[in-house]
């Protein structure tokens, strides 16, 4: 056994999630991603002498969704901190948050890995505002400051300790990310920064019932990035315990270029901040009719898409986890089957041909010019026989792309790929076919059952693609009995 695999990772992450707001936290300034620098400012923001903030509202309505998502307690009266420390990218010195009374409590999430349930609690969720960003690569002398991102709304999600793999860490922010989606409060691109991940890592001998001293890792702009920092990290703390060394409570950074984390500082406590109430913002009050009316309003969730698509319409975990995963795969999917009972084919022409088109074309499915009943009535004309998936995956979906409004029918009609069910004209191709191949259909009857195939595809040859597979199947059978 190697000196790793006598330790157990422990791993807390803190997601912080920009909310999808039209302005600021505490001000009307524009809090909109890819503006030219320093534009999206005002006295407020900078926070200029004389100046007060105000509550965004519909901030607080993200944050509440977000809790009832991942089944937190509410917190009825709120109160707003002053948290002081000083970057040169905060342009007040201070940071205004939450700090005893979270919106969000006590919450869990569930995750999936290597096909079992884990449950991750959520500590708290709580409402704040993000700091400006600093850039140090454009300038050799100088760092670059851009305050448009400070001010903008954040929530900043802290689970338990409750992760023991960089998979479970991984997973469970896929989870998170699939939440804010489906929510529509925050579009969880980490690459842009509207959603960053802080983790707290540690190890520990298995079997141990206290924590180790833990070391936080910022600034990774991936899911796979915080993966493999924790990968790296873990190993980093056993190879010190390893040679006698010991943990020093740390912020370190992580490089992407070669995988490693490198300190920044040692950690500061909750009282190197300096928490105090904010005297400028009155403390405001959730109430159950609140809270009722924004569960009412909330979509369903992937979790219970997932859950409706394997147990009531029988999908494979594979196909329902895929569809689900986006919430506007999913509103496609269930348009389609709002047109037909064929649950399998519609998943099927979904992961399909449909994928394919987007991933092709690099398109959302918002821009997919197809309309779900359209997909719905594919498959009942191959219910119906008059096509088979081949020919109407190969000739007519290429064609409806090209026509979207077009009849179905009359498409295939003109496209001259309509099937052929008449039983007499097809025994004649099979009959052809056996002629043709004597020596084969000998093998066959020898026990060579593989050559069946062969047989088939001789035939959809011969009827140029038209013959109904499924009858063509039974004539050939029966002839080679």
């Amino acid at each position: 056994m190697s000196a790793y695999d006598k330790y157990e990772i422990v791993i807390g992450l803190e997601v912080h999630a920009q909310l999808s707001t039209a302005s600021k936290m505490y001000c009307s300034d524009n809090a909109s991603f890819g503006s030219s620098p320093n534009t999206n400012l005002s006295p407020i923001t900078l926070g200029h002498p004389g100046t007060l903030p105000k509550v965004n509202k519909t901030a607080i309505d993200s944050a509440i969704k977000m809790g009832l998502a991942t089944n937190c307690k509410i917190t009825a009266y709120n109160g707003f901190a002053r948290k002081n420390y000083f970057y040169a990218d905060l342009p007040k010195g201070y940071q205004i948050t939450q700090d005893k009374t979270p919106i969000c409590t006590a919450g869990h999430l569930d995750i999936h890995v290597n096909e079992q349930v884990k449950t991750i609690g959520i500590t708290r969720i709580h409402l704040e505002e993000d700091a400006g960003k600093s850039t140090h690569d454009l300038d050799p002398y100088n760092s670059l400051i851009d305050l448009n991102r400070a001010g903008v709304p954040l929530i900043e999600i802290v689970s338990e300790p409750d992760m023991r793999s960089s998979e479970e860490a991984y997973q469970y922010l896929i989870e998170i990310r699939k939440l804010l989606r489906y929510l529509e409060i925050c579009d969880g691109n980490m690459e842009e920064g509207s959603m960053r991940c802080d983790a707290n890592i540690s190890v520990r001998l298995k079997g141990a019932k206290e924590f180790g001293e833990r070391c936080e890792v910022k600034n990774m702009n991936s899911m796979r990035n915080v993966a493999r920092a924790i990968e790296f990290e873990a190993r980093r703390q056993i190879d010190l315990i390893e040679q006698g060394g010991i943990i020093d409570q740390q912020t370190r950074s992580f490089n992407a270029a070669d995988g490693s984390t490198f300190t920044l500082r040692s950690k500061e406590n909750a009282n190197d901040y300096r928490y105090f109430p904010e005297p400028d913002l009155p403390p405001f009050v959730v109430s159950d009719a609140k809270v009722a009316s924004i569960k009412a309003l909330m979509p369903k969730l992937s979790s219970e898409l997932f859950q409706e698509y394997t147990e009531k319409y029988g999908l494979s975990a594979y196909d329902a986890n895929i569809i689900s995963e986006d919430k506007y795969v999913a509103k496609y999917y269930n348009e389609i089957i709002s047109h037909t009972s064929n649950y399998k084919a519609a998943a099927n022409w979904l992961l399909g041909p449909v994928k394919s088109y987007l991933n092709e074309k690099a398109v959302e499915i918002k821009e997919f010019p197809i309309a779900a009943e359209k997909i719905a009535q594919i498959i009942g004309l191959i219910e119906d026989a008059k096509l088979n998936f081949t020919t109407a995956s190969l000739n007519l979906f290429p064609a409806l792309l090209s026509k979207p409004d077009s009849n179905l029918l009359a498409l295939a009609t003109e496209l001259n790929i309509i099937q052929n069910s008449d039983s007499s004209e097809i025994e004649k191709y099979v009959d052809a076919v056996l002629a043709e191949l004597p020596e084969k259909v000998a093998e066959y009857k020898a026990g060579k059952s593989g050559l069946m195939g062969l047989f088939m595809g001789q035939v959809m040859k011969k009827s140029g693609g038209k013959a109904d597979p499924k009858l063509a199947t039974k004539i050939l059978n029966e002839k080679l009995k």
